[in-house]
């Protein structure tokens, strides 16, 4: 698996995982089966995860405490990556909260629930219209200071938004909706490899199964799905790409891990 560093020196393997789906319904409370879930986390790290991607909205809580359940004390190598910004207030119910004294307390929140002394990666989960973005990414940055994150990231930004952020704190990286049937973030995910910060596609495979005969074609000619010529797109598509596919099956999860491998051709890339 080809690798990428992370702010310069946080160095994960491309292809993470993203760990929204190990939660009960509407992304809220326990999954049914908590072992199960156990078990995908630690199946993803003994095939050479580093990166796993939570958020204190999921469960609330709930896959942060399955992860430290799973992998505490987590490897020298494995980066957990969580967000801040969003609270929860009904299963299926996303709201941006983004005044300071609420990342700062939900930010030591999951410093306590994951069993770390400091975050590698906070990424502000979703920019608060009502509080100035410089406000917002301000707290983070004042938690760096503090010793309590290592990397700050962003989460469904304009390449502006971006821009007004790096004026306070250098970004380490960028968590947009993207995959092979919507480039709406294109110029974002331009920017990102411009700066050199790590993009962060969410819902890497959304769309896929509606894919046209060319995505269809090409997969059929390599003997892989529809999900892994996704992810082997996206990996082609830009060197500071880290998908981040989320399953609860130890089945799909093998699966897309293995799209690590498939190298596609110059013409099949353009094509699709």
């Amino acid at each position: 698996m080809s690798h990428f560093s992370i702010g310069g020196d946080l160095t994960v393997g491309r292809l993470g995982y993203g760990v929204m789906q190990l939660t009960g319904p509407g992304f809220f409370g326990y999954p049914a089966d908590q072992d199960n879930a156990v078990a995908v986390l630690r199946r993803a790290v003994e095939l050479g995860v580093t990166l796993i991607d939570t958020a204190d909205a999921y469960g609330p809580f709930v896959t942060d405490e399955l992860i430290r359940r799973a992998l505490h004390p987590y490897a020298e190598n494995v980066v957990i990556a969580t967000k801040v910004g969003v609270t929860r207030p009904a299963p299926g119910a996303w709201v941006p909260v983004g005044r300071p004294s609420y990342l700062r307390q939900q930010t030591e929140l999951s410093l306590r629930t994951l069993g770390l002394d400091r975050i590698d990666l906070l990424q502000l989960h979703r920019v608060d219209p009502h509080v100035p973005i410089e406000d917002q990414v301000g707290t983070l940055a004042d938690l760096r200071r503090e010793g309590k994150v290592r990397h700050i990231g962003l989460s469904e930004v304009t390449v502006d938004q971006i821009k007004a952020a790096q004026a306070v704190t250098p970004i380490a990286s960028v968590q947009n909706l993207y995959n092979l049937t919507d480039r709406t973030a294109s110029d974002v995910v331009d920017y990102a490899e411009q700066e050199k910060i790590a993009f962060l596609p969410w819902y890497p495979l959304a769309g896929t199964g509606m894919a046209d005969p060319a995505f269809a074609a090409t997969a059929a000619r390599h003997g892989v799905t529809l999900n892994q010529l996704a992810l082997a797109w996206l990996l082609r598509r830009s060197p500071v790409m880290l998908p981040i596919p989320g399953t609860s099956s130890i089945a799909h999860l093998e699966e897309n891990l293995a799209a690590g491998a498939l190298e596609l051709t110059d013409e099949e890339f353009s094509r699709l």
